[in-house]
């Protein structure tokens, strides 16, 4: 049982506990739009995809772009959920006790090694990190673990060592991780200075032992049929906040892949400040999962011989995207926090790009 949820008494419920079971919600207008529309898409470009092209090579094309993302995507976010669902089961002083204290330096540390040893694409990483805020991690902790894991996950690290190497990957590495932890500290500073609202679900944890309380609760559980069906269905049933703007983030990502040739992006894609720039912009705007980002990356250090803006490419996809500043936006409840994720990673970004260009050129 969760600890998020309170007592049976009339108090205004956290941020974690669903208000559906008391008030009856309206239908969400954006995720079923973009869902039948994805469907839609998906479908018609699995059975009819040979027909379509005699009709029109352009609907062909944007409803190919809709499977191709879909198909790249569908594990990590199924994964996310599947996280999603474990997370709600687990209590609160689990994950504050495993985190550690979230202001202090080893608290962003931790938050920051299990962002880039969990083995999720960016969009399955979103969902966990949004659960974390709701089970009491701190604002920095939660903003450490997003930035530095997007595409730091095993399988991803292998693929980009084959595409550009160990050595440009380790650094790839080593900065991201740096980025994370200073933008943890920085969130956290801003908090504690009032510039920024404390995350409402965290809790105090004093003489709470995590592994001799973890094997009494799971020698106590049962793991029944019921109790998965239960977990994945309240793991559908909360990522549906992300999931309505990743779905129209595929919708937005297969207009730009039908309509703007990506050899033209890589045409501009030098290492110069404007290349840099241009690839900022094109990963603010391309909603792409970290699987797609990757070779695409790669292109960007080999063939663009531009290594900085390879990196800038994996990064800014979190800094600057709008799936996770409006996720941001919806689970704090603040447009501040939202916004100042781009504010503070980008000049970070740009600056390690900037040095890898110059190094690289």
């Amino acid at each position: 049982m969760s600890s998020c949820c309170p007592p049976p008494e009339p108090v205004e419920p956290s941020g974690c506990c669903s208000t559906e079971t008391t008030k009856k919600s309206r239908p969400d207008i954006l995720l079923w739009s973009t869902l039948i529309l994805v469907s839609f898409g998906y479908i018609v470009d699995l059975f009819l995809s040979s027909q379509l092209t005699s009709l029109s090579a352009v609907v062909a094309q944007l409803f190919s772009s809709v499977r191709e993302i879909m198909d790249s995507m569908w594990i990590g976010l199924g994964l996310g959920m599947l996280f999603v669902g474990l997370l709600g089961r687990v209590p609160r002083e689990f994950v504050t006790s495993l985190l550690g204290k979230g202001d202090s330096f080893i608290g962003i540390l931790r938050a920051t090694a299990a962002g880039v040893l969990l083995d999720l694409c960016s969009h399955g990483i979103l969902l966990v990190a949004m659960r974390l805020y709701q089970r009491g991690a701190s604002l920095g902790q939660v903003m450490a673990f997003l930035i530095a894991s997007p595409w730091n996950s095993l399988s991803l690290t292998v693929i980009l060592i084959a595409l550009i190497g160990w050595q440009w990957t380790l650094l790839f590495i080593v900065c991201s991780m740096f980025i994370g932890i200073v933008s943890g500290l920085i969130f956290n500073s801003l908090v504690k200075n009032g510039k920024l609202p404390e995350n409402p679900n965290t809790i105090e944890v004093t003489d709470f032992r995590a592994w001799p309380e973890a094997k009494k609760q799971l020698k106590a559980a049962s793991f029944g049929l019921g109790w998965w069906q239960t977990m994945l269905w309240e793991g559908i049933k909360d990522s549906r906040m992300i999931v309505r703007w990743l779905l129209l983030g595929v919708l937005l990502a297969a207009a730009i892949r039908t309509f703007v040739p990506m050899e033209s992006f890589q045409t501009y894609f030098g290492a110069t400040m404007a290349g840099l720039g241009m690839t900022i912009l094109v990963a603010t705007i391309l909603e792409i999962c970290s699987e797609g980002s990757t070779p695409i990356a790669a292109d960007l250090v080999t063939r663009a011989n531009a290594p900085g803006n390879g990196f800038a490419f994996l990064m800014t996809g979190v800094a600057t995207d709008y799936t996770e500043i409006m996720s941001l936006k919806e689970t704090t409840g603040s447009w501040k926090v939202a916004l100042f994720l781009p504010l503070i990673t980008v000049p970070q970004v740009v600056l390690f790009s900037w040095v890898m260009n110059l190094a690289g050129g």
